[in-house]
């Protein structure tokens, strides 16, 4: 059994916050019955939103969409419509997504997208140990102390930040792997240090990179990335835990090693044309106004076998940075 607003949303119909609206306005019928709020169901129950069925997800979650997408700098990770420049509104995809966990507005980079809310705080979690990538360019010339400190932890918004790795790659730049996800942490980080951010951009969420998608372009994850996925959230926790560590900060596995795809099951990239929108060309047109030297990556390894082609969704006049 489970909740009504949760068994609304797992169908991508609205949010369990919608939901709980749509039932105490009346809205939602359980077996031809209004229900209260709270009530659990089962899939064998009939639910109905205005007159219309409502219908189960799949047990197996074949209805289930992962996408992963560049966030261009000025696109905001809300699934607000009213706000300008919305992620949902940028990918213009036809079935109802949301973000996994958020970028910043002025940072760009990977991030992914679902309707499937299972999956979410497996991964946000920070003890759950799943590795996100940054390569950062600052203000000025970094020093090994700035690394050092970096790295062993910085206080912000309270609390210390956790361990973690940073190796510098450039005169102004550096990489760092985060677990945490604390509002603007890495921002924070280096302001604390007297550092200002000139550029952030995410390159990988667990297995999950970057590489090859270009801004305001998406793909949908390929067969072995969730085969991957699934495995790697097998022992994750959806729920925070109350352990901690004698610094006030949550236990965590800086060592645990990530997943890694082979190299002939590298998704296969497939440009799509999508229709034109003003919205989504002025914020391309000003994320590239802001574009900054970074260092490059390593050239992608050769697609040799794909186990399943994933399509590009490319938006409006794109350019490859």
């Amino acid at each position: 059994m489970k909740r009504l607003n949760k068994y609304i949303s797992d169908t991508g119909y609205c949010s369990r916050r919608e939901a709980d609206a749509l039932i105490e306005a009346k809205k939602v019928l359980v077996n031809g019955r209004p229900p209260l709020l709270g009530t659990k169901i089962t899939d064998t129950d009939k639910v109905t939103i205005n007159g219309q069925l409502i219908k189960p997800v799949a047990q197996n979650k074949s209805d289930r969409v992962y996408i992963a997408y560049h966030k261009p700098v000025g696109i905001t990770c809300t699934t607000e419509r009213k706000i300008k420049g919305n992620i949902v509104d940028a990918i213009n995809f036809p079935q109802r997504i949301f973000p996994i966990g958020r970028l910043d507005k002025p940072s760009e980079g990977l991030i992914l997208l679902t309707n499937d809310g299972d999956i979410v705080n497996k991964i946000l979690r920070a003890e759950n140990a799943h590795d996100k990538l940054y390569r950062v360019t600052v203000n000025k010339a970094i020093t090994d102390d700035f690394i050092q400190k970096m790295s062993q932890g910085v206080p912000i918004l309270d609390t210390v930040t956790m361990p973690c790795e940073v190796k510098q790659v450039g005169k102004c730049s550096f990489d760092i792997v985060l677990q945490q996800g604390l509002n603007r942490q890495i921002r924070r980080m280096c302001e604390y240090l007297h550092y200002d951010v000139v550029k952030l951009i995410r390159k990988r969420i667990m297995h999950i990179e970057l590489r090859g998608i270009a801004p305001g372009q998406y793909r949908h994850l390929s067969q072995t990335e969730m085969a991957l996925m699934n495995d790697a959230l097998q022992g994750s926790s959806k729920v925070a835990s109350q352990k901690q560590d004698n610094t006030g900060t949550k236990e965590h596995n800086p060592r645990k090693s990530k997943p890694t795809l082979k190299r002939e099951d590298k998704p296969k990239i497939q440009v799509i044309n999508p229709r034109k929108s003003k919205n989504k060309l002025s914020l391309l047109n000003k994320s590239r106004s802001e574009k900054a030297n970074y260092a490059p990556e390593n050239k992608a390894p050769e697609n040799k076998a794909p186990e399943k082609q994933s399509l590009i969704k490319q938006s409006p006049n794109k350019k490859d940075k």
